[in-house]
């Protein structure tokens, strides 16, 4: 099975589909276009083959990666 993520016009990932491998070659216009849900969608993979990691919601996508969003530290007192 071949994943794509869905990017907005910020790069922000917001979702993540299942595309059978028969359709793997050409992920991004299946998705868009043959199960009608148009968008900007960019191949990721579990063991980092695509994207430098696996993509998940709310990361970034800069055109070569997906980074995850810096993490704040927040301390109770």
């Amino acid at each position: 099975m071949a994943h794509f993520a869905e990017i907005d016009s910020n790069n922000k990932v917001l979702r993540v589909l299942v595309v059978d491998n028969a359709h793997e070659d050409r992920g991004a216009e299946y998705l868009s276009v043959d199960c009608n849900l148009g968008g900007t969608w960019v191949q990721t993979s579990y063991n980092a083959n695509f994207g430098g990691k696996f993509a998940g919601i709310g990361d970034t996508y800069d055109g070569t990666n997906f980074i995850s969003p810096a993490v704040e530290e927040v301390v109770n007192d």
